[in-house]
Formats: C-alpha cells, structure tokens, sequence
C-alpha cells in the first residue's frame, strides 16, 4: 500500500473509530473511504440477499472501487428479515455473511431512502459511475377473479408473511382467524410456509422471531384445516421436500391427501429426475400410511389438493374448477367444479415487483425490468443497452429460485459490471461524487447496529432471538437519527 493511500486509510480508520460514538444523522459515519484518486463508484439500489451478494463479489474484484447500498428501509437483509420464515433460523445465518460485506471500509449504507421519492434514478446515475437495481418484488400476482379484491376474507401470503415477520406496516393486516378453514392458493414453498405457521403449536413459535403480535393472534387462532390447492397434479407441486417433511412431522396435525390425485403417479416415479423422484416418493408414502388411524389430538388437518383452478369467491367458501392436465403439462378447466370451505382465502400464486421509478425500463405485464443479462435495455429498443445501469435479483428474472440462486445470478450481474468497466463500456474516467444524503434521515450501519442491539436484547428477555421493531419511526429513534 503506497504512503497515500496508507495515510487516507489510517485517517478514515480514525474517523470511522470516533464517527462510532456519535448520535448523528449526517454522514459523519461510516467506514468510507474517500480516496483522492480516481475511484470507480458503484450504488446497488436495494439490501436484500441480491445487493449484499453482488456487493460482495464487486469489491472482491474491483479493488479501486467503493459500494454505496441504497436501501427504502432503515434495515437491511430483504426477504432474509422479512421472508424467510421464523422457524427456519439457519436459513437466515447468511446474514453473517452479508454483515461481513457490510462492514468492509469501501461500503456505504444508506438506509430509509426510497428510490423514485428521495432520490431519482438520474440522480443515481449523475452520480455513480455504475447502478445495479436490485430491490425486489413487493407486489403478488392476483388471481383475477370478481370481488377479489373487495372480499374482506381474501388476502395475499405475501402480506401475511410480512405480518407475521414484522414488515413495517404489515402490523395492520389483521387477518381474521376465528374461522375453522383456511384455504391457501397455490403450492409453492411460500404457502407451505403460510399452512405450517397456522398449525404449528404456539409454544414453538414462540421460541422464534415471530413478532409478538402475530403470537398473540395465532394463540387466540381457531383455525383447524387448512387447504393447499394447486392447478397441476403432484408431479408438479412446486413445493420442495424439506417443507413437506417439516409439514409431516408437525406434531398433532394429520396430512390428508385425495387418493385419486394420485392416480397413475406410481408407474411414473422411475422416470423421475432424482430431486422430484424424492418428493414424489415421500408423498406417496404419507399417503400409503394414512390408511391407518392417525387421531390428531387438536383435530387439525393439512390437506393438500391438486388439480383444481379458481373459479370464484363466496362467503366462507371458494369454487375451483376441476383441472385436467395437457401433455405439456399445462391444466385445462373442464366444466365440473368443486366448492372448499374458505372462511379465510390466502393467495400465494407469485410475486411481482412494482417500478420505483419512472426512469425505469419496466415491463408490467412480466413485473420486472427489461433486461438482457443484466443489462437494462433502452426504452423502445430491443437491442440497446443503457450504459452503467444493471439490474439483478427477481427484479431482473422475475421471481424464482432460492437464495442460492439468487446468490449465482448476482454473481454472473456483478461480473458483467466489471467487465463492461475493464471493456470500457462504462465509462470511468471522470469523477463522480455518490450519494449526499443532505437533511434526510438517514441509517447507517451504525444504527443498523443499534437497532440490532435493541432488537437482540428484547428477544432475549422473551426467551426469542430477537424482538422485531415494526415501526419506523421507533427504528429511526433507536438509530440515532
């Protein structure tokens, strides 16, 4: 390291040490380096495990770059806080690993600034000499049918995931429990969540960081079935075979499969690509063992359906049609129907991600930006890239795969970026200032450290991991600003 840069570390060492024992707002704070010599900016729009990852592999890379995370609130870890579900604690032990990215001395966070409202996408770019969008998808796909979204018995597992894991506002939801039936649309690895955290006992949620209100309202639950419909058949459940064993072991509560979904299905195993031959086989052996009496002790039933579509919504029940499927796979309605009691509708059929910025190349009818390998085409032309503007996350591919997937995907982004900078398609000649935060509240890993502190220490008083603050305002506090 030449004397220069040496002597700027060790002066920004020192002010990071001093910065850390301040209560400020400002961007006194931090471990930033601000090197007199020309320095590659990049800003990542977005905390979650997408941003963290490509983060890491950029500054991994490129050592004369710094990393400025942009996150709408004041935590970071997305969809590992509030995703991830509370009784799945190793999933979220990748945190350790993104703190570690966090604390690297060329990364800035900025937390509670919301792209499209306390900065714009030119702003950004003006400003960086690269941004990589990477905040996710916050809306759910709807199923389109009438007086959905009028119906006070129907809402969204993304919202209820959110509720019970404390998202900052979710806290409002209020789902309605009193009811016996919950009937859950959709089969993927999210509605197995949603069925598992209503007919878990509550003292083991409690050893959890489910937030307190949501203990409360699952103890008061009367809910005792809970229906997990698909459209296809069992060789296409989009569930995996870690959530179904963790469903078959829940104690007091009986798997109830339809024999005749599973006509057939036996013959085809054989053929079966290993990880779904498991799944299947595991099915078909809870549904071979069901034939023996299983008293569940409370009386609650998971029943997993296939082949039925949604028809239509009622009051306290749900029509599907009877589905059959195509050579291709794909389910066709035939004209028989089947009504299944619904005192509470949750639909889990898919996320999509919403455009924060008007700036933004969006496609809303696939819910993300318009890309080609991460690259974030112009607007109008189906060949042309913007320069220095990438995308990366569902965001990019819409939302599929599990954070591994997301981690090889931000990965193959990150390495766009810093080859497009080596090929000198971005250009980094000139210097850039980042971001200014100005007036604005802003969190950064100090009190993001704060907060975790707070968090931590709240739990442990209840026996949990941690206690989530679910307002933001009390989290700004907390943080010092």
């Amino acid at each position: 390291m030449s004397f220069t840069r040496s002597f700027v570390y060790s002066r920004h060492k020192l002010l990071n040490i001093y910065s850390c024992n301040l209560s400020t707002s400002a961007i006194k704070y931090q471990n930033v380096q601000q090197s007199t010599a020309a320095v590659k900016r990049i800003c990542i729009v977005g905390a979650g495990p997408a941003g963290f990852y490509a983060a890491q592999y950029l500054l991994k890379q490129l050592s004369d770059c710094t990393v400025d995370i942009v996150e709408k609130l004041p935590v970071p870890f997305g969809l590992v806080r509030f995703g991830v579900a509370p009784d799945h604690p190793e999933v979220k032990n990748v945190i350790n690993t993104f703190t570690k990215t966090a604390e690297h001395p060329r990364l800035r966070f900025f937390g509670n600034v919301t792209l499209g409202e306390d900065v714009s996408l030119q702003e950004l770019r003006d400003r960086y000499h690269a941004v990589l969008l990477t905040y996710g998808a916050d809306q759910d796909r709807e199923l389109q049918l009438d007086n959905e979204r009028q119906a006070p018995h129907v809402i969204s597992a993304r919202k209820f995931v959110a509720w019970y894991n404390g998202l900052p506002g979710a806290e409002q939801l209020q789902p309605d429990l009193s009811g016996r039936d919950v009937t859950i649309v959709g089969q993927g690895n999210v509605a197995v969540d949603v069925a598992r955290m209503l007919l878990s006992p509550i003292d083991t949620l409690k050893l959890t960081d489910t937030t307190e209100y949501a203990l409360e309202a699952l103890a008061r639950s009367k809910v005792e079935r809970v229906h997990l419909v698909g459209r296809r058949g069992p060789l296409q459940a989009a569930f995996t075979i870690k959530e179904l064993r963790e469903m078959l072991k829940l104690p007091n509560v009986e798997t109830c499969w339809r024999a005749a979904d599973f006509t057939g299905i036996a013959e085809q195993v054989d053929k079966l690509q290993r990880p779904r031959r498991r799944l299947t086989e595991l099915m078909l052996k809870s549904l071979g063992e069901q034939r023996k009496p299983r008293a569940a002790a409370n009386g609650k039933q998971f029943l997993p359906i296939f082949l039925r579509a949604p028809k239509a919504i009622a009051a306290n029940e749900m029509e599907f049609s009877i589905t059959e499927l195509q050579e291709n796979e794909a389910a066709v309605a035939t004209e028989a129907s089947e009504r299944l009691p619904a005192d509470l509708i949750l639909r889990s059929i898919g996320y999509k991600s919403s455009c924060a910025d008007a700036g933004i190349n969006f496609d809303p009818k696939r819910g993300h930006v318009c890309n080609r390998q991460g690259r974030v085409l112009k607007p109008g032309e189906s060949d042309a890239v913007e320069p220095g503007l990438y995308v990366a996350g569902w965001l990019c591919t819409g939302p599929t795969g599990v954070i591994l997937t997301t981690m090889n995907g931000a990965f193959a982004v990150a390495k766009t970026i810093c080859d497009d900078i080596a090929n000198k398609a971005v250009d980094t000649a000139s210097a850039k200032p980042g971001f200014e935060p100005g007036s604005r509240r802003i969190v950064n890993w100090e009190g993001w450290r704060r907060i975790d502190q707070h968090e931590s220490e709240a739990g442990k008083a209840k026996g949990k991991p941690r206690e989530k603050i679910v307002s933001t305002e009390q989290m700004l506090r907390i943080a010092g600003v």
